[in-house]
Formats: C-alpha cells, structure tokens, sequence
C-alpha cells in the first residue's frame, strides 16, 4: 500500500510543532531561589557544621540587571541576604540587597487588622510562593494578603491583594531594621496619597512612596527597643498598590526617580518589562543540548551573575561621591564590585554581555580614585587591576585609562593606601608574618603568604597598562615584582609559607590547616600555594619536575579535609580543594599545564555536578556566591571557556556541557561553539577552521565571531 506523502508529513510537522512550542526561553529557566537554601549533609559541607553553612546568601526577589532597588523578602534580618530558605516566617520586604550581611533598607510589611510591635511577621509556606526574573510573589498566612513585587532600575512595585477587604489595611515601615546598624531615620506623609523618609545606615537610603490608597495617619507604634511606623490606609476595595522610588540623595530625588521611571505604568506591564529585560540579557548566551537541569542552573547562575554592582545614579545625573558630596556625572556611577571574589570571572563575563554598564563601573572606580588618591579594593588584594587591565585589553574604552594607570600604579607603590604592608612588599619581595606557637583559625596576621601572591598578580596586571601606555621603566619594574610570588616557595615542602620578618620560614606549619588571615586569607596552604596564574609555567619550574607538580596538584585533589578543621566559609571541598570559596578556583586547569587536560576536565565535571544545585531541596550553592563570582565559574566553565587569567584577555577551553553554544558579544556578530561528539576529552580545537594550537583562544577571535569547535572522544 502506498502511503500518501501528505500522511507521511503531518507527524514530522506536529512533531517540530511540539519542539517548538516546548521550547523555553532562557529567562523561564532561572530558578531564583537558587543559592538560598542551606546545606546540612556533612558529606557535603567536609565536617559537622556548628552554624548554618553559607550556601549561597543570595535573595530570591525583584531586580533588574544592576539595579539600585533589589526588593525581596526578609525572613531574617542579620542573615547574609536576609533570605534563608528554611525559615518560615516573612517579617518584612526589602529594598536593596547584595547578600554580604549589609543593605536590606527600607523593610515594609502589608498587615490588616491591630499590630503588635513585637510580633507582626507572618507565617508562610513555599507552597504559596513564586518568584521569577525581576518578580516574587507570596501569600502571607497570618493576613490573608497575597503580596506580589516588581520592579525597574530605580523603583518599586508592590500589590498587596486582601482577601478580606473589610479588614483595615496597613503597611509597616520598619525603618529601626535592616541588616546594618541604624543610626537614625524618618518618616512623613506628603499628601493624601504619598509618605517619604530616609534610614541612615553606612548610607543614607532615601524613599518616596505613593499609593492607590488615601492615607489616614502614620501611627507609631512604641515597641521595646524602638518605634514602628505603621502606614494607616483608608478604607477601601481592590488591591493595595505601593509605588516607591529610591535614591541615594534625597527623597525629592526618590520622587524624580519614581515619576519618571516608573510613572503611571500598571504592576503587570512593569512585571512584563522587567521579565523581557532579562530575556535580552540571557539570551545573549543561548544553549542546546544537555539536560533541562544543567540549563537551569546555567540560566540560573548567569542571572545570578548580574545583580551587582548596583546602580547609584539617580535619573537626574546626581550620585553622592566617595567623599559624601552630591555631584552630576555624565555616567551611570555604580557601588564598589566585590573585587576579591569577581574579577576572577564574573567582572570578565560582565564586559562581555554589558560591556557599557562595565565600563561606567571602570568610570566609577576612577572617580573614586581621583576623590581619594586610590582605587579601592574590596576585602583584600588590589584587584581593580586586574579588572581594568583585562577590560582595557578586550577593547573596552570610553573612560580614562591614563588616569586609572597613574592611579593604579600609585596603588602599588605608596604606602597608607589600597595595599596594606605594601612598603615591605617592596622592600622585601614579601610580606611576612609572627611566628605563633599554637595558631589557630582566628590568629591575628598579615596574611603575608595570600598578600604576596596576590600583589604579584596585580603587579603583573598593572604592568600590562603599562606596556599599553609606552611606560617601559614602569613596565619593567611590575614584571620584576611580579616574580615576588616565588619568594614564598618552601621547597621541602611544595608549598606557599609563611616567612617571619627576618626572611625565616615561619616553623609551626600544618599546610591543611585553614586561618582567616594568618598567613592565608581564607585558606589553608594547598589552597593557596597554586595562585600564580601570570607564570604557572614560572610556578612549576620552582618544582622538580612536571612530574613533581603533577604529584603536588593530586595530593591537592586526593588528600581528605580533616573534618575537626572547621573555619567559617570553609567548606565543600574535593581532597584540600574548596569550591566553597575563591581562592584556587583556577586550580583545577593546572593540569592542562602538565599535558593532563583530562584530569582537569574529571575535577571540573565533578564540581559542576555536585557543588551546584545541592541540599535536600537542589537549591544550595557550595559557599557564598560572593556577588556573582560562584555562578560565573560556572556559566563560563558550562560553555568550555574560562577566563584563566582574568587580566588576559584569553581564555582556556575545556569540554562543554552543552553541544551548541551562540555568545553574542557585540550586536554585529555572535560566537558559536560547537562541542563535536559527546566525549570527556579533547581531541582538537578549530577557532575559524583554523587547528588551535594548545588551549588558549584568543578574546579577539571570540569577538570576532569565529567559530569554536571542540572535538571530543
């Protein structure tokens, strides 16, 4: 029997129908609440955990990309992002979040009914929770109000919807809260309809906020330790709309803010808004192949990956500078990056999606140094060189290099400034610290070991601006410091070492264990003695062999973490290697150094399978994700391609998780790899159809739009 073509087709097209209508677009895989839950399992965080482990710290609420607003619930003030998935109780929706234990301004809370000062926060369950790229929605128990946020840049969208509209509404302001100390703030009503203020904390967090409803009074509640604000509404029907406008300035800036970003625009078409931002940005990468899960997590980290730096410009211009002044700029300034933790990764990815926001932060970083006579660092090192060495080399322009050059290079030089201990860095080749008898994780130090290694890494960063700018005596004398990290080398033992001031090697030394800031900076000796990635071909000629290296980096994967050594953020960890912290995040390519890459790609497979999406809800990070830096590593490492050495502008490549990826850096042409066959180990590497040879691409061919192919057996 002959079948009729017509029949024959009608199958293939439903079926390509289907594909096509299952299909999801990137923003509907971000899991939110990814990196707010906590990790309990032993096995997981390498000891018995005496606090909650920090597992990722991140809020599940509204925000667009790099907002000033971020407003997300509060389940406990003091927590790192105020968030913690377990808890059950809301006490109040906040405006601005990072996840470091700070922000967390301006609490509101809808109620109905009397309120009790002391106890107000309403029960929940996730069952009635929902949240999605630039939304968050849950139902409050105790009030019967279903709360939905959304936002813009600079503003706030609440809908609280009663199930008894009989019952008197109300909104607590819980100005005396967030997750800093409050030295003082305000609060009044301006109209029928509107209230405005200000909380003081490191900041001075000011709001104008406006609603559908008239406001009868603002009550204030004396409770045990301080007044609560309660927002007293007319009666009324439908849904109580809160409009609010942040600024860093004033509240008429607040209002500016408020009237002209968000306007008289409905909560769904801001909803919708916030939503289609997010889609432009994360389709900028697009996946095929892998799992649903590992998109999800891909989608979920590269979202994660944008939501700080934060945005301080108000609309008008004004910012307050690093010297409390209001000022007009004619650039968007932003807040500090945390540069300890990001520019390994997540200020690379940065540039390369939102390379305008990138360089306004760059912009930023220079006022700040012309303000104050040095760029500032975040926690530790002086990794603003790096960032801006590496984003000058990819071709970012639009700000003045020579001015963050000169700056840059005073960082490295003068004492007093960004580099603590920098005038014995200088003297010595290193920086020391006290020979302590029985030290433990707490011992006060220099972090002499993590210091030294980390300011040849900047050194080396600074000297290639100034290879840039013609600047050869300056030139030669960064590279030369950035030799500086081998003085640390102990060869009995193969590892970085603490010296005492006289040059000695400090003598009670245990390389597995880990202090806060002696010696170390969050780490023990094997996760630290492998940082040199300006010179690992330097770093491995300090050992016997390649052989010998080799041998080194499996102690460091194979050795077990000794479950009675237990340090704070610590945690996570394949042998002595901790993917809970920033550290030797690039230590597992140093294989490729040795001609291995295989074992390299055995480490990364692992620490992508097991450190992301973990604990008994899939929704645990291994460690804090540090403002993006811990979902960077990942979205880099998913596609192949890992920025080795930030300052560079190069990348490793290793295998994907994914069989296509499109990255499309600029408008005009997008990057596509293409992982072939579905093997662990490379067999060859095509940029342009050109065979690579080793496993560096270049960041111009990337932007070029050449094509990667990474063959695979």
């Amino acid at each position: 029997m002959k079948i009729p073509k017509l029949l024959i087709l009608i199958p293939l097209l439903l079926s390509s129908a289907l594909a096509v209508v299952a299909q999801k677009r990137p923003v509907e895989y971000v899991n939110t609440f990814l990196g707010t839950a906590p990790l309990t399992d032993p096995a997981d965080i390498g000891f018995k955990p005496p606090w909650r482990v920090w597992a990722g710290l991140v809020f599940p609420g509204a925000s667009v990309p790099n907002a000033m607003l971020q407003l997300s619930p509060i389940t406990k003030f003091g927590s790192g992002a105020g968030y913690e998935y377990e808890n059950n109780v809301i006490y109040a929706f906040a405006h601005t979040n990072k996840g470091h234990w700070n922000l967390c301004n301006i609490p509101m809370l809808p109620v109905s009914g009397d309120v009790n000062p002391e106890d107000f926060g309403s029960p929940f369950s996730h069952a009635k929770e929902s949240a999605h790229p630039g939304y968050y929605q849950v139902y409050l128990d105790r009030y019967g109000i279903n709360a939905e946020l959304t936002s813009t840049l600079r503003t706030g969208f609440h809908r609280y919807t009663y199930n008894d509209n009989a019952q008197p509404k109300k909104l607590i302001v819980n100005l005396a809260r967030s997750d800093e100390r409050i030295r003082d703030w305000k609060i009044e009503q301006d109209g029928d309809n509107a209230f405005k203020g200000v909380q003081v904390a490191s900041e001075k967090v000011y709001f104008y906020a406006v609603s559908n409803y008239k406001i009868k009074q603002i009550e204030m509640l004396k409770g045990e330790k301080a007044q609560l604000p309660v927002v007293d509404f007319a009666a009324g029907s439908g849904p109580v709309e809160i409009r609010i406008g942040l600024s860093f300035v004033s509240s008429d800036n607040a209002k500016e803010n408020l009237q002209k970003e968000l306007g008289n625009k409905s909560f769904d078409t801001v909803k919708a808004e916030a939503s289609a931002t997010w889609q432009a940005l994360l389709s900028k990468i697009q996946v095929s192949g892998g799992t649903e899960r590992q998109k999800e997590l891909f989608y979920s980290c590269l979202y994660r990956s944008f939501l700080w730096p934060a945005l301080r410009s108000d609309v008008n211009g004004d910012h307050v500078d690093e010297k409390g002044a209001v000022v007009k700029a004619n650039f968007q300034y932003y807040t500090l990056p945390s540069l300890w933790d990001d520019y390994r990764n997540k200020l690379v990815l940065l540039g390369m999606i939102s390379p305008d926001v990138t360089v306004d932060v760059i912009r930023s970083l220079i006022e700040r140094g012309e303000k104050t006579g040095f760029i500032p660092t975040f926690f530790h090192g002086d990794h603003a060189a790096p960032f801006i060495a590496g984003s000058y080399l990819r071709g970012l322009r639009g700000y003045d290099v020579r001015s963050a050059y000169n700056l840059l290079l005073r960082n490295a030089t003068v004492e007093g400034g960004t580099r603590p201990y920098i005038g014995e860095y200088m003297e010595k080749g290193f920086i020391s610290d006290p020979d302590v008898a029985n030290p433990v994780v707490e011992t006060k130090g220099k972090a002499g070991v993590t210091k030294t290694l980390e300011y040849s890494y900047d050194d080396y960063s600074v000297a290639l601006l100034a290879k840039e700018l013609n600047d050869q005596p300056n030139y030669d004398m960064l590279m030369k410091r950035s030799q500086n990290y081998k003085h640390m080398f102990d060869p009995s033992t193969g590892l970085m070492r603490g010296r005492l001031d006289n040059g000695e090697w400090i003598k009670n030394f245990n390389p597995q264990y880990p202090y806060y800031e002696y010696m170390y900076r969050e780490a023990n000796a094997w996760e630290s003695s492998f940082f040199a990635p300006h010179d690992t071909d330097g770093l491995i000629g300090l050992y016997k062999s390649k052989a010998d290296f080799e041998q080194h980096l499996d102690s460091l994967f194979t050795i077990p973490w000794n479950p009675n050594y237990i340090a704070e953020n610590i945690n996570s960890f394949i042998g002595q290697y901790c993917q809970g912290n920033q550290p030797d995040h690039s230590f597992p390519f140093l294989y490729y150094f040795v001609g291995k890459p295989e074992k390299s790609q055995a480490i990364l497979n692992t620490i992508m399978s097991r450190f992301y999406g973990m604990g008994e809800q899939g929704l645990a990070l291994s460690g804090m994700d540090d403002a993006g830096e811990m979902s960077s590593w990942y979205v880099f490492t998913a596609i192949g391609l890992y920025p080795y050495s930030p300052a560079d502008p190069r990348y490793i490549v290793s295998v994907p998780l994914f069989q296509t990826t499109t990255f499309r850096l600029n408008e005009s042409k997008a990057l596509t790899i293409v992982k072939k066959n579905a093997g662990e180990r490379i067999t060859g590497i095509k940029v342009g159809g050109k065979k690579l040879d080793g496993y560096f691409v270049e960041h111009r061919d990337l932007e070029a739009g050449k094509e990667l192919v990474i063959a695979t057996q």
